[in-house]
């Protein structure tokens, strides 16, 4: 059994970068049995989906998939909660023999009664897939009957990991758009894509934007609105916040309405000022571009003296960084330059080759760039590179305190705001606290050295 271990690891040599010329594969399947940190389809397409506050959200399967993606992203509103219920037709055994498909009807029709949301969305998990339930015709019944859109998102697990959920729920998404009553277009106006509001984020970024005269109209999805998602294709502009999860719906974006598409990130000073600075360039507005630049030098005024007491103690520190999307991984590794760490440690589930060939750029020599990567390998280099921080999701926190590892959560289970300039400084606030903890010096791994 070890000797079988060590082969199936073997095959993933070329998804690990150590120092050296850069030669990396990425966006392949998962390796059978490596335990991979990725999530499924099905999961994919609830974390895009979730966050549309004024939405119905069916899980039609077992009750436990509704369960492992209840509040996924804890994203909040600033209005109606809907999506903050979970709902499931709890698919039993003689469901699934004669099929779900009246229930699945009957609980629509209930809950729409009930509830009256904007618009419904059933995802199809596994079972569903392999017994054949015809959910799109019933999801066509119901919004015939109920004139509100109900839209099946094609999100069995099975058919593969979170990217081609996050794929099926931009689909489901661009059943929405242009189905307001006018196609006029906003002047100055953007949609930013890809942001889950979490702990409040988007209304940070909100309130940047419109502080340089930039008119939001619409969110996807944090703090999403059915009517806002329809006018979608009236915006001049899409800014793309997390690229892995909603660039298939820029793209379509771009294809049908024309709208052209930036990245961007909000982590970070200078991330966060490119993302502003960025809009100003495409409109092209003196103006607009003055108060970029006057919104920047206010903030950053006032961060810069709060984080030189982090940056003196944290000096030197090791941290590893693992997320979902690499695109993230960049601001990160920015941020923590800023504040004087070194990331001996990076990786991401879904980058591809390219994202890890401008990681590899911007970390220092010897780095080691991970793409898909599981517990047992990430166990491993922590200890080798004896870091002082992990950062990543709850997935990786117990590899991090089993080994007597700081850990910081840069994903949905957080509370504070970690994006815009006031998230700068909540960020390294963190880091701060957790590196220098003075429990780590009871760890294991530090015993030795202890005076």
């Amino acid at each position: 059994m070890p000797d079988e271990k060590i082969n199936l690891l073997e095959k993933r040599k070329r998804q690990v970068h150590e120092g050296g010329e850069f030669a990396m594969e990425a966006e392949k399947q998962s390796l059978a049995g490596s335990v991979s940190q990725r999530s499924c389809s099905f999961c994919g397409s609830r974390v895009v989906l979730y966050p549309i506050a004024d939405a119905l959200h069916m899980v039609h399967g077992p009750i436990g998939c509704a369960s492992y993606t209840w509040d996924i992203r804890g994203s909040l509103s600033s209005g109606p909660e809907l999506h903050r219920l979970s709902f499931s037709t709890d698919m039993q055994e003689k469901d699934v023999i004669y099929g779900g498909e009246k229930k699945l009807y009957n609980a629509l029709i209930e809950l729409i009664d009930e509830y009256k949301p904007k618009a419904a969305f059933i995802y199809t998990t596994c079972i569903i897939g392999v017994i054949g339930d015809d959910v799109q015709a019933i999801a066509k019944k119901v919004q015939a009957e109920k004139g509100i859109p109900v839209i099946a998102v094609d999100s069995e697990g099975f058919k593969g990991s979170k990217k081609e959920g996050y794929k099926a729920a931009c689909d489901a998404l661009f059943n929405i758009v242009g189905t307001d009553e006018s196609n006029t277009p906003i002047p100055k106006s953007i949609n930013i894509l890809g942001d889950f509001n979490i702990a409040g984020e988007i209304w940070v970024i909100k309130d940047y934007y419109e502080r340089m005269g930039v008119e939001v109209v619409c969110s996807i999805s944090g703090d999403g609105r059915v009517d806002e998602i329809r006018k979608a294709g009236r915006a001049q502009l899409n800014i793309v916040q997390c690229s892995g999860s909603v660039s298939n719906l820029a793209k379509m974006l771009e294809h049908e309405y024309g709208t052209p598409m930036l990245r961007a990130s909000y982590f970070g000073i200078e991330d966060m000022s490119k993302a502003l600075y960025d809009v100003a360039d495409f409109f092209d507005d003196p103006e607009m571009h003055k108060a970029a630049q006057r919104v920047i030098k206010e903030e950053v005024t006032k961060l810069v003296p709060q984080l030189a007491p982090f940056r003196k103690d944290l000096q030197g520190k090791k941290a590893a960084v693992y997320t979902g999307g690499a695109f993230k991984v960049f601001s990160l590794v920015r941020s923590l330059k800023t504040i004087g760490m070194d990331v001996v440690i990076a990786g991401s589930q879904t980058g591809s080759v390219e994202d890890y060939k401008l990681l590899a750029e911007l970390c220092d020599p010897g780095t080691i760039i991970l793409d898909d990567t599981n517990p047992l390998e990430l166990a491993k280099f922590v200890k080798e590179k004896d870091v002082d921080l992990f950062i990543g999701g709850v997935k990786e926190r117990p590899i991090a305190y089993k080994l007597g590892v700081g850990f910081c959560d840069h994903n949905h289970e957080r509370k504070e705001a970690l994006a815009g300039f006031i998230g700068m400084y909540n960020f390294a606030k963190e880091v701060h606290m957790s590196v220098m903890s003075p429990v780590w010096q009871f760890a294991p791994r530090r015993a030795n050295n202890r005076k």
